[in-house]
């Protein structure tokens, strides 16, 4: 061990009376009745400033009539005299609290870290980990629950009573279904059956997506305001997320048509070489095409997956939103890609959990049961359509708070990482010592 001041431990320090540097075991070689004084003294690099000898003995037991002694005299400043110094922050004083308040004593980690951020509403003010930002989400769905899960079933059953007009009156699949499944039908069958079922879906996603862009523009209101504590009502939110709505409704439209048309140009160049006669050279070209189309989409959908957020609380332009968004995601792709991948898999569980019991149902109930509706032999029919209607909507009335949150709060968080803005919104909710009497307004918010 180290013998200088600053490495010594309490344990190595001297006792008793004896000199640093000796040992307290008498060699073999030293009579016992030789004095110390008789001895040369090896150098020390012990402290000058050492405690009185015996600090550190163990206590005795004490007569309960005599007096308590004295408390030992403070130590010097080095850390040689076997106990390091006093003070705040420090191991002498606050440096190890009490139970429950950590190295610090009364806050914090012994002085020497920030005190813990403030949290007026669903999130701390800080850098959030994935845990909190999925926490936030629920949180806000729980501590809001009128006007989030309001707002999100009037929406749900809105978009699902129009899909399932949709499919009972304008779109019926039956056919199609039935001529993909005959291996006798000719090409041209095949063709037709697959464009009515592209058409079918393609309205159905539609009617999806309006709906989605709706909740998600009024619960990204709901979701800031539940950051700094605040309840808002649905008619606050749709008050304040109005003026943007048809922004949103534009930007999310040339997002989905800018990954669709990436795609698309990834396999046209094998399609056309297979319909000009080389079908074995153009499919694998076409395969391969479309697969780095599909990456090349991701990519560019994760840079601007907070665009929506920076839209409706910034109050900008598409593009100016779109610029803000791959602005923050700039060196966090794969982090917000985990993030709102996450979300979408854990929607998707949840919306199984729910629809699958009622579709089974809904397929006992549909004429020729749900071996029919399997095999493609039978058509769902209104019984069918309805239950399966009701599962729908009580998944996206619990899916749509998940998706929607997590986007706001990744949004908020990495503004927080790379603006500070965890102290403005300190100051818009009025925490103390921030300097705000609650009344400011959040740039960007």
């Amino acid at each position: 061990m180290n013998d200088t001041p600053g490495w010594a431990s309490p344990g190595s320090a001297p006792s008793d009376g004896q000199q640093p540097g000796t040992s307290g075991a008498q060699s073999p070689e030293q009579p016992s009745d030789q004095g110390s004084a008789r001895q040369p003294q090896p150098p020390t690099t012990w402290s000058k400033e050492q405690p009185p000898p015996g600090q550190w003995t163990a206590p005795l037991p004490q007569d309960p009539r005599q007096a308590p002694p004295p408390p030992p005299p403070p130590p010097g400043p080095g850390w040689g005299g076997g106990r390091p110094p006093a003070g705040p922050g420090g191991y002498g004083g606050r440096g190890w609290g009490g139970p429950g308040q950590g190295f610090g004593g009364s806050s914090g980690w012994g002085g020497w870290g920030p005190p813990p951020a403030a949290k007026p509403g669903v999130i701390p003010l800080r850098p959030l980990g994935v845990g909190e930002i999925l926490d936030g989400a629920v949180s806000t769905m729980r501590a809001h629950w009128r006007t989030v899960l309001g707002i999100s079933l009037v929406v749900a059953v809105f978009t699902e009573i129009s899909a399932i007009l949709l499919q009972g009156f304008a779109l019926d699949d039956s056919a199609s279904t039935q001529t993909l499944n005959d291996p006798s039908a000719s090409a041209r069958e095949v063709g037709r059956a697959l464009g009515d079922v592209t058409l079918s879906t393609g309205a159905i996603s539609l009617v999806v997506l309006l709906g989605t862009i709706v909740v998600t523009g009024l619960l990204t209101t709901v979701t800031s305001r539940a950051v700094l504590g605040r309840p808002v009502s649905a008619a606050e939110a749709w008050r304040d997320a109005r003026p943007q709505m048809a922004k949103l409704f534009a930007l999310t439209f040339l997002l989905v048509l800018m990954g669709a048309a990436i795609v698309v140009g990834g396999t046209l160049p094998g399609i056309l070489i297979a319909v000009a006669g080389s079908p074995g050279a153009g499919a694998p070209l076409a395969v391969l095409g479309g697969l780095g189309g599909v990456v090349v989409a991701l990519w560019l959908l994760v840079r601007f997956s907070l665009a929506s957020p920076a839209l409706m609380l910034e109050k900008q332009g598409i593009g100016a939103s779109m610029r803000r968004s791959a602005k923050l995601v700039r060196g966090s792709w794969w982090r917000v890609f985990g993030i709102r991948a996450l979300a979408q898999v854990i929607a998707v569980i949840i919306g199984w959990i729910i629809v699958i019991p009622f579709a089974v149902l809904a397929g006992a109930f549909s004429d020729g049961g749900l071996g029919s509706l399997v095999n493609g032999t039978g058509s769902p029919g209104w019984t069918f359509l309805i239950v399966s209607g009701i599962g729908s909507v009580i998944a996206r009335m619990l899916t749509f708070p998940v998706t929607a949150g997590v986007t706001v709060l990744l949004y908020i968080d990495q503004r927080i990482r790379r603006e500070a803005l965890d102290l403005d919104l300190a100051r818009a909710a009025g925490v103390p010592g921030h300097g705000s009497d609650g009344h400011g307004t959040v740039p960007g918010s």
